[in-house]
Formats: structure tokens, C-alpha cells, sequence
């Protein structure tokens, strides 16, 4: 599908700092401008109502692309558990209300006890949309399996790496270092992302 000539900019619609960071490195190199929300004038962030986490990145998306007028990928990405049914899932960044990450590990802890190691099966998944106008022109979906850890380990990544052990590498995300971006559900779909750039020239 065609791109105006604007899509020579790029604008990554998060000011999560751990995300911009993973998705520079995965975009490193392609001959488009990055931009971030920090060029243009602020706006208070739309309401994340999707029942999916397609749904949310789509609006997101549709969002930024009308206020800024730039071609736009917008993402939204979670943790789900399957002993838990999905949940956190969309509501991951929410789980538990405005707590920090520690506080949110303990309370899926306590929802996962007496809950064993085989059952604590999750997963992590990152959707993404791009926006051009209104138009949704690429979408990308990428999900990294593991098991929820019984306790925090690692000081590196962000979010729920600390506790979500990927067994091939037998550690957590948040232990894995430069490793965890070859199999991470962001590093999967902005992959696919940097594909279609490439082909649209």
C-alpha cells in the first residue's frame, strides 16, 4: 500500500521510555525520521476502551496520527495469564489501580497461590497499528511465551520482565539482557513493522 510523502517520519505514539528504547534498536538503520510525542504540542493520551489490545492500538493510533498529522505506530501490549483468564491483559499497566510493578507482582502472586509451576502459564503480547489519517495501512501482532516466576528476578527491562521466566533462556526477561529483544513480543512485531517499511520504499 502507498504512503504519502510525509512517511519518510515515523512518529512512535508512547512515552514509555523502556518502549521507545526497544523499538529504536529494532528500526536502527531504516532511512525514516523517528519522531516521538515529545516534537509536537502535548495532549492528554485518548482512553484505552478496547477490548483487545488490537483495538487499543488502533485507537491510539487514530489518535495521535489527527492531532499531530504524522504517519503513526502506536502499540498496546500486556501480560496474560492463563491461570488468571487472560488477566492482567489490557489492563495490565492498570492492574492492581496507579501502583508500582512491585506492588502488582504481589498481588498476582497471591492470586497464583497454591498454584503450580505447570500451571503458571503466560504470556506476553504486543499489537501494534499504523496510521495514516484515519487509515489503518499496516497491523502487526507478536507474543513471547513463558511461565509467571514465583518471585522477582533481574533488574533489567521494565514492566512485567522481573517476573516472567522465558524457560529457553532459564531466566526472566528481566535477567536476560541484550538476549531478551531477539524473542520479545515487541522486538516480534515491530520486526514485522520494519518489514513493511522496507517494502514501501
Amino acid at each position: 500500500m502507498s504512503l504519502k510523502p510525509y512517511a519518510l517520519r515515523l512518529l512512535l505514539a508512547t512515552t514509555n521510555p523502556g518502549k521507545l528504547g526497544e523499538i529504536r534498536t529494532v528500526l536502527a538503520g531504516l532511512p525514516i525520521e523517528i519522531q516521538t510525542l515529545a516534537d509536537y504540542s502535548p495532549v492528554d493520551p485518548p482512553a484505552e476502551t478496547g477490548a483487545t489490545f488490537a483495538d487499543n492500538a488502533r485507537q491510539k493510533a487514530r489518535f495521535y496520527a489527527a492531532h499531530t498529522g504524522a504517519l503513526t505506530v502506536a502499540e498496546d501490549s500486556g501480560l496474560e495469564i492463563d491461570a488468571l483468564g487472560g488477566a492482567p491483559g489490557v489492563h495490565s499497566a492498570r492492574f492492581g489501580g496507579n501502583t508500582p510493578y512491585s506492588e502488582k507482582f504481589a498481588r498476582i502472586e497471591d492470586q497464583l497461590r497454591g498454584v503450580p509451576a505447570a500451571g503458571r502459564t503466560a504470556r506476553f503480547v504486543c499489537a501494534l497499528a499504523v496510521a495514516d489519517d484515519d487509515r489503518i495501512v499496516f497491523e502487526a501482532r507478536g507474543t513471547v511465551e513463558g511461565q509467571i516466576a514465583v518471585s522477582p528476578r533481574g533488574a533489567g527491562g521494565f514492566g512485567y520482565d522481573p517476573i516472567f521466566f522465558y524457560p529457553p533462556f532459564g531466566c526472566t526477561l528481566a535477567e536476560a539482557a541484550d538476549r531478551k529483544a531477539s524473542v520479545s513480543h515487541r522486538g516480534k512485531a515491530f520486526r514485522q513493522l520494519r518489514l513493511f517499511l522496507e517494502a514501501a520504499g
